[in-house]
């Protein structure tokens, strides 16, 4: 995961946290995003316009200066980078501008741009831990995933990087596993997150090189009819967890404790959030009784149960109570989590 270590000062939340305030840094590095960048047919004044923003990402700018850029989609393009900036200007943080935007329900801006966001929070919050899982399991957040599903152990790659590399094979255990769940992650970098290798990831910087195994819980039947059932040391759903609890901190102010699960067992199952489309319409159906084929069962990644540490800070007819919490992947074995789903359908005791 990159982190931006140059974002001006933040602003305190009530929390006493630190919010973000944008910084130039910040809009240079969207900036700099291919949509952005300029081609051999860029005319003169989206150049200068360009150019000035670089050297001044918060600088006014006028409606002639974009009516002047000759190419309609690269015009509009720039009208988009400025309107967002704007906005988050106008929001004074980051975490002010995101939440504002999806308690509107009219998110009209590119996915992109709030992807940025997420991860400029993201790397914030997690800039203090040295944990190599949670820095991962932060990534998903704000970057698509790959999945991989064998023999009971499940792998996220990163989508954008997995579909980048040339060919499928050359990485051991990752390699074999992908290859057998017809899953098209390419190149002899990738390897899973592991011990002995998480030294490299923190090192290794924004290069998305390293898989997240999700695995929570591994059986071994012994023969005799006993079977183990232990817990990994580093789960990745456990570090996905860790990451959750310090977003809905980082926001609310609110301590949650969020314990990855094997099945929903409860018989006064009252609220669930998805982290994803595909975790929530699953839930949903669930919840209302309705019969769930095997196939999209078997999309389940994660289930979580979260518990708030004050019973005082839920919602009253609520508190007490657990909220589950779902995480599955698509039907193409990709997983786009929706980390404001935690923060629009937590059961606060009052909107914050």
């Amino acid at each position: 995961m990159s982190h931006d270590r140059s974002l001006d000062p933040a602003l305190p939340t009530a929390a006493g946290g630190r919010w973000l305030a944008p910084s130039d840094s910040f809009f240079r590095s969207l900036l700099a995003l291919p949509q952005l960048a300029l081609c051999s047919d860029s005319c003169s004044a989206e150049r200068a316009l360009l150019a000035a923003l670089d050297t001044s990402p918060q600088r006014a700018v006028t409606s002639a200066d974009t009516d002047a850029i000759v190419d309609d989609d690269a015009r509009d393009n720039v009208c988009r980078f400025l309107a967002f900036r704007d906005a988050v200007v106008a929001a004074g943080t980051l975490e002010a501008y995101y939440l504002a935007l999806m308690r509107s329900g009219r998110v009209a801006v590119p996915p992109l741009f709030v992807d940025r966001v997420v991860e400029a929070i993201v790397g914030a919050m997690l800039a203090d831990v040295d944990d190599a899982f949670e820095r991962r399991a932060g990534e998903l957040l704000h970057r698509s995933q790959r999945v991989a599903i064998s023999e009971g152990r499940v792998l996220a790659a990163d989508r954008e990087s997995a579909d980048r590399v040339a060919e499928s094979g050359g990485f051991g255990d990752l390699g074999r596993l992908l290859r057998e769940a017809a899953v098209p992650l390419r190149g002899s970098r990738l390897q899973v997150l592991a011990a002995d290798n998480a030294a490299a990831y923190l090192q290794a910087g924004a290069d998305h090189a390293f898989a997240l195994d999700l695995t929570h819980e591994v059986s071994n039947d012994v023969g005799h009819g006993l079977v183990f059932t232990m817990t990994r040391a580093h789960s990745g759903l456990r570090a996905l967890a860790r990451v959750l609890e310090r977003w809905i901190l980082r926001f609310f102010a609110v301590e949650v404790v969020i314990r990855p699960v094997q099945r929903i067992d409860d018989a006064a199952w009252s609220w669930h959030i998805g982290l994803d489309a595909e975790a929530t319409a699953l839930l949903n159906d669930l919840w209302r009784g309705e019969a769930i084929e095997p196939e999209r069962s078997a999309r389940f990644i994660g289930l979580f149960r979260l518990e708030f540490a004050r019973a005082a800070e839920m919602r009253v007819d609520l508190a007490g109570k657990a909220v589950h919490l779902g995480l599955a992947m698509t039907a193409e074995q990709t997983l786009k989590l929706k980390p404001q789903n935690l923060l629009l359908d937590l059961p606060l005791a009052a909107p914050m």
